[in-house]
């Protein structure tokens, strides 16, 4: 996942990184579910495997708030990461939630790795992208993408 990438984990990581604020557009209630790229790329070799054809979602169901997922990311980063709100957009979907049930039905697939698992991952991944080592902290880890 690129790290400037304008998808909201990615911002916020990169942003608690770096000691720059939390950006949460609105009042941050707005739902997202997120998705470790180990889990799509089960997902992804059941589909090719399988018999099924058709559509399928591969996400995970899990949601978090826009303000659960800054809080998350301080918790991991820096409990001490600032969280500024800022006017949000008209057009910003106030839910995101991908319905896995055929892909769970048909080819025995759901997501294993919770944001709360594969967060430090991704933090691990941008610190070193980031700063060119392996500085400690709270967390440590790879990628996690949103589910739209």
């Amino acid at each position: 996942m690129c790290i400037d990438d304008g998808r909201v984990v990615s911002n916020f990581v990169a942003q608690a990184l770096r000691k720059e604020p939390l950006t949460v557009y609105g009042d941050g209630k707005q739902t997202r579910s997120f998705q470790y790229v180990s889990d799509l790329v089960e997902g992804l070799m059941r589909l090719m495997e399988g018999e099924h054809v058709g559509p399928f979602n591969l996400g995970n169901p899990g949601e978090f708030t826009m303000l659960e997922l800054a809080e998350v990311v301080q918790e991991v980063i820096d409990p001490n990461a600032k969280i500024e709100f800022r006017p949000n957009t008209e057009d910003d979907p106030h839910k995101r939630k991908p319905d896995i049930s055929r892909a769970k039905e048909l080819l025995g697939w759901e997501p294993k790795v919770s944001l709360r698992k594969g967060l430090p991952l991704m933090v691990s991944d941008f610190r070193q992208r980031i700063f060119g080592d392996h500085k400690q902290g709270s967390g440590s880890s790879k990628t996690t993408q949103s589910s739209s």
